[in-house]
């Protein structure tokens, strides 16, 4: 008989297992260029929203009346304005304002969205009918011009313009979360997890609900980049964010008086970013989509 012996040193522990999350949010980037290439300019959008007024080179409420109207240079990489202030640093300031309140809106009609479209398509019922109800009311004007009348209304405020973003967007989460819920509902493994003794909120808040989630990420993106357009269309009729604040709408609807007269960075420039921004949570969408997808962390 084989003696053991004790002496003999132990097997190595296998690693430790890399956190699922990162390795599959690292793996969805590296695999999709276009997700890379949308995270990267997020990644660049809010480090300027961030530590935006420690990169400006410039005060932008500051204005010198002899250096108004100054076309891009050295020294203004963006040119200046009527006033004379810096247009770049003016539009890298205005990052963190827009991005906030689209972050914000968008948060607040997701989480109020996906509360009454979860509920409406799990239950049915008379939930179902009045939340359908109120979402056809919504839906039922045109969603700019809603929203204008809320500010126009509520008063010409940052907060009101993020109250009307997000009640205009509420009906699409709604909608989306209402039709996904009520698809998953009956499921195999929601009844298994039914039968095993979860609750109705619980089975909704961890077997459907997440499965439900994918396409709503989809939406999210969009409704950022809506957002920002949105919160620039009502600061360009002069309903949003107040002058001087620097603003991507405001800086537009300024600049464009000028266009004629051959000013054109005034416009363009806040213009640009305005673009970048959207076409950023445009592209974002299939990432996020994959990253929080349960079927496709394996």
């Amino acid at each position: 008989m084989t003696a053991i012996d004790d002496t003999a040193p132990l097997a190595a522990a296998p690693p430790a297992k890399t956190n699922g999350w990162l390795a599959h949010t690292r793996y969805v980037l590296t695999t999709n260029p276009v997700t890379l290439v949308a995270a990267s300019l997020f990644a660049v959008i809010v480090l300027a929203a961030l530590f935006g007024p420690f990169l400006v080179p410039y005060d932008p409420l500051a204005s010198t009346a002899g250096g108004a109207l100054k076309p891009p240079s050295f020294h203004h990489w963006f040119g200046t304005d009527q006033l004379g202030r810096d247009v770049f640093s003016r539009v890298v300031m205005a990052t963190r304002l827009d991005l906030l309140m689209s972050v914000s809106a968008v948060a607040l009609s997701f989480l109020a969205g996906s509360l009454v479209g979860s509920l409406s398509g799990y239950y049915g019922g008379w939930i179902e009918r009045v939340a359908g109800r109120l979402l056809d009311t919504i839906m039922a004007f045109p969603l700019f011009v809603l929203a204008m009348g809320i500010v126009a209304a509520a008063g010409n405020t940052i907060e009101n313009v993020v109250y009307a973003t997000a009640l205009i967007n509420l009906p699409f989460y709604a909608r989306l979360a209402s039709a996904e819920v009520a698809v998953r509902r009956n499921a195999g493994f929601v009844m298994a997890a039914k039968l095993s003794g979860n609750s109705d909120l619980r089975l909704l808040a961890t077997q459907v609900f997440p499965n439900a989630l994918p396409p709503m990420m989809v939406q999210v993106s969009l409704n950022l980049g809506w957002a920002i357009l949105n919160a620039a269309g009502l600061s360009f009729i002069g309903l949003g964010v107040r002058p001087p604040t620097p603003e991507w709408g405001i800086m537009v609807a300024e600049g464009a008086n000028f266009i004629v007269s051959g000013e054109w960075w005034m416009a363009l420039f806040p213009g640009a970013a305005l673009m970048l921004a959207v076409f950023t949570f445009n592209l974002l969408g299939d990432g996020l989509r994959d990253i929080v997808d349960p079927q496709r962390r394996t």
